[in-house]
């Protein structure tokens, strides 16, 4: 284990080398800091939600049980590489440049990002598994990812030494790859910042044979959506691409290409009960995902409890986004309705963390690199757009607290056909404009009250009643891309636009609940 002594020498030099980058005094007492992170991982797949996963992610809900549920956790922009941007930089993709997917948008490396802040301030620092962002990493004293998406089956992983290809499932292959590193960690005298990164859940949802047994038979309950016909709402929720009916494939998606038993289970079959066998065959493949990459994480769980770290290692759990389970009939991302919007956040800090509790505070992704500044003690720099969640890991609920979130999607038209949107949500309404050439006018709004239509069946932003209730939210809209900072010509067309500036969004004191 590190030598206390040796360890209080090292963190001052640290100190006197960085004093800019160091908020309150460097001690040895700074916890390590493991943050866990999947992919498309929907938040009422995950026990501690309820939901389809309940009884397979033990160690997801070991995790709860003693730490803090954020219940309004949320992305700023629903796909993979730009979430990951934000989830490094502390800020919105109109602030980092990573919008889309595309391979033709680099992400640029050299700009700031929390591993080079913590890496200077003392922190041994580490990147293992997907993050989907083309290029060498920078500021992780060692770095392997996936290439690219990367493959469930012997995956492909890059260092600054190359590729490798490893023997094994994805999600055993990341963990193997994360314990070998986090056991060298162990000995040396510097707290540690390991972000541990699984490819699970995502399509192509291939589970390790062990877990596709485990499944075999199990059934899910089916979504009241699953065959919305989107009468409720306007032009983009017809339009998409990303339906169980047309798009998923029985081949690469639902593997009946490759499994025998499973072209077997489709054959004959057709309209709403192709739909439904479609449906469940989906789940199981995706719930064995996630419960496989469950038990990876306990061993990562089992580790720090073997090695005496877990009660100075703040652990953290999300996903880049949510993802739709057969609501509105669809799967995949992009949206801001809430399936896609909404993320688990699941965070342990033993003697800080009041175990079992949940939080309702509307939190965000671009907060979570302040985040882990303000664990390690270290000034959150003043371009990052987030707000770093210490005071509710506390249990403390400020008054000054966010009570809107800003949101935008720009990748259109493939894949999916999900058109370019921005809103606002204020936890209970939630205002959405749709812009492209291909809307009709050019652009379309949609309006959302979650208290009374929680599963965002029926746009209200026609109902002459709203009509007070749209001018706010358009106002607030207006507000959060002046605060934001967002470019004006980033599909945006006439609001109100004198609205003053504010250094925080207006104040909401979120409750907390225990138990």
């Amino acid at each position: 284990m590190p030598n206390p002594t040796v360890l209080v020498s090292r963190v001052l030099s640290v100190a006197l080398l960085f004093p800019c980058l160091v908020g309150t005094a460097i001690s040895a007492e700074r916890p390590n800091i493991l943050w866990l992170f999947s992919d498309d991982h929907a938040v009422n797949s995950v026990g501690a939600y309820g939901g389809h996963a309940s009884g397979f992610t033990p160690n997801l809900d070991r995790l709860a049980a003693g730490g803090v549920t954020f219940d309004r956790a949320y992305v700023a922009n629903s796909i993979c590489a730009p979430s990951r941007a934000t989830l490094l930089t502390g800020k919105h993709s109109h602030k980092n440049s990573k919008f889309t997917n595309k391979s033709n948008e680099p992400f640029d490396h050299d700009q700031p990002q929390v591993q080079k802040y913590l890496r200077e301030s003392g922190y041994r620092t580490a990147m293992i598994g997907k993050i989907h962002l083309n290029g060498a990493m920078q500021g992780f004293d060692h770095w392997e990812v996936l290439k690219g998406q990367g493959r469930y089956e012997d995956p492909i992983l890059l260092s600054e030494n190359g590729s490798k290809t490893y023997e094994g499932h994805s999600s055993d292959v990341v963990t193997d790859i994360a314990l070998e590193w986090l056991d060298d960690a162990a000995e040396r005298p510097e707290p540690f910042f390991a972000m541990v990164h699984y490819k699970a859940p995502h399509r192509w949802w291939l589970p390790s044979d062990r877990w596709k047994k485990k499944l075999e038979g199990v059934e899910s309950e089916e979504p009241a959506s699953l065959f919305d016909d989107y009468s409720g709402r306007g032009f983009a929720a017809g339009n998409q691409d990303m339906s169980i009916e047309e798009t998923m494939s029985l081949g690469r998606d639902l593997k009946a290409d490759i499994w025998p038993e499973r072209a077997e289970l489709f054959a004959g079959l057709e309209g709403r009960e192709l739909v439904r066998t479609k449906f469940q065959a989906y789940m199981r493949d995706y719930v064995a995902c996630v419960a496989g990459m469950d038990e990876n994480i306990g061993r990562l769980l089992d580790w720090l409890d073997e090695t005496g770290l877990a009660e100075n290692t703040v652990v953290m759990y999300s996903s880049d986004q949510g993802f739709y389970l057969g609501e509105h009939g669809w799967f995949d991302k992009r949206f801001m309705y809430e399936e896609s919007f909404r993320t688990p956040l699941i965070a342990r800090w033993p003697g800080v963390t009041d175990p079992g509790s949940r939080c309702d505070a509307l939190v965000q992704n671009i907060d979570y690199a302040e985040t882990f500044l303000e664990i390690a003690g270290v000034d959150v720099p003043g371009d990052m757009q987030g707000r770093g969640l210490t005071p509710l890991l506390k249990g403390e609920a400020p008054a000054d607290w966010r009570d809107s979130l800003y949101y935008h999607y720009y990748e259109y038209p493939r894949p999916h056909r999900v058109v370019p949107h921005e809103g606002v949500f204020d936890g209970r309404f939630k205002l959405i404009r749709f812009y492209h050439e291909d809307v009709p006018g050019g652009e379309e709004w949609e309006l959302y009250d979650l208290e009374t239509d929680p599963n965002e069946m029926r746009s209200v932003y026609q109902d002459p009643a709203m009509a007070d209730r749209v001018a706010t939210l358009k106002t607030e809209l207006a507000r959060l891309r002046d605060f934001y900072d967002v470019p004006a010509d980033h599909g945006w067309s006439e609001i109100p636009a004198d609205q003053p500036k504010r250094k925080q969004p207006k104040a909401q004191k979120p409750k907390r609940t225990k138990g």
